[in-house]
């Protein structure tokens, strides 16, 4: 009996060190999927999205700084003007950008679609990768053409979001439609304004990741290196709310409602708890893993969408949706496919290149190509 109990608690011991990063992600998942609910409602209410990222970000600040300095104080390299000015550049282009266009996009779509569409940035960075030669594209091999066909899939889901509504789709009637206290009445919905706002953010996220390969080389520090970002996206958002909201000045506001909330739970569950969670989801599996689990998102954002902002499905917004997402997974299959080849390349070539060094390799590659 003992050895059974002890069997089994070993089984179900390996079984969870197996699953947490399965796990994590899930977590991590419904945490950008609070975020993208708690936003609607506040933009719906009339918060400025400018002062969202800026509340976001130092409450990002406060949460992530003390990390980066208690794990990375012996670890951080000389951080120069160089290096400074890139991770500038890029808390503009993936910050400012990005987030300031989806989050206009949000005001005039739904939390699903603009979640559907966050689902092209891996197409969006895969041909800003071909653009600037930071990736070869042999479309001769089956992989070469699965990235080509999967984009354009992706894209031609995008598309449809955009141009095509389609008639509208009942899933069931909720009681809980919090959109009712919000005082949202759906007034502003244009879904293709805001699926074209969501598109444009997608495109400055690409070029986020793109910065990121380079930045990464050079300051290898993820938490030092995110503590900085927010701290800049801080200063770079009160500039940009000062310039574009300088005559309403009650937008700083936050008071006991769901703004605030909404800014301390973006700054310091999403993208603190959930970046942390989502950081160690990379370095132990790396990016293509984390990357299969944004089509759950969506579903988790439709069905909290549906329950708590009456949100309509059109007919359109769903061929789109499954586009994306079909072209997503068609999109990571032929980057694992290359990633298992360059792994099997030096085992082949050469005796010496063993297991571990193998998983160097696998890693490395992961963490270039995102």
């Amino acid at each position: 009996m003992a050895e059974f109990v002890k069997c089994l608690f070993g089984g179900l011991s390996s079984f969870y060190e197996k699953s947490k990063p399965i796990l994590a992600m899930i977590f991590v998942q419904i945490c950008c999927a609070g975020m993208n609910i708690l936003s609607k409602l506040a933009l719906d209410q009339g918060m400025s999205h400018f002062v969202l990222v800026f509340y976001r970000h130092l409450f990002a600040t406060i949460v992530t700084a003390p990390l980066a300095y208690i794990l990375e104080r012996n670890t951080r390299p000389k951080l120069t003007m160089r290096i400074f000015s890139e991770i500038f550049i890029s808390s503009l282009l993936g910050i400012q950008l990005s987030q300031n266009f989806y989050y206009e996009g949000l005001k005039y779509t739904t939390a699903t679609v603009s979640t559907a569409l966050i689902n092209l940035v891996p197409a969006m960075t895969f041909i800003m990768a071909i653009v600037f030669r930071m990736e070869s594209l042999n479309i001769r091999s089956l992989t070469g053409q699965a990235k080509i066909v999967g984009t354009l899939i992706g894209v031609s889901g995008a598309m449809t979001m955009t141009l095509y509504k389609g008639i509208k789709i009942q899933l069931w009637s909720s009681p809980f439609h919090l959109s009712h206290y919000n005082g949202s009445n759906n007034k502003n919905e244009d879904l293709t304004r805001g699926s074209l706002m969501v598109v444009i953010g997608c495109i400055a996220f690409a070029g986020w990741f793109i910065l990121q390969t380079s930045i990464c080389k050079k300051y290898p520090v993820q938490y030092s290196n995110n503590a900085i970002t927010c701290f800049l996206a801080t200063i770079q958002s009160a500039v940009i709310t000062l310039i574009f909201e300088r005559d309403r000045y009650g937008v700083w506001a936050l008071g006991w409602n769901v703004k605030l909330l909404t800014a301390v739970y973006s700054g310091v569950v999403a993208s603190g708890m959930a970046f942390w969670l989502l950081t160690w989801c990379i370095t132990k599996k790396g990016p293509v893993f984390t990357t299969m689990f944004g089509p759950l998102l969506l579903i988790i954002v439709a069905i909290m969408g549906s329950i708590f902002l009456e949100e309509k499905f059109y007919l359109g917004s769903v061929i789109g949706a499954l586009l994306i997402v079909i072209g997503l997974y068609i999109m990571l299959w032929s980057k694992r496919k290359d990633v298992e080849k360059i792994v099997k390349i030096p085992s082949t070539l050469s005796g010496i290149c063993n297991n571990k060094e193998s998983g160097k390799v696998e890693q490395k590659e992961e963490s270039i190509n995102i």
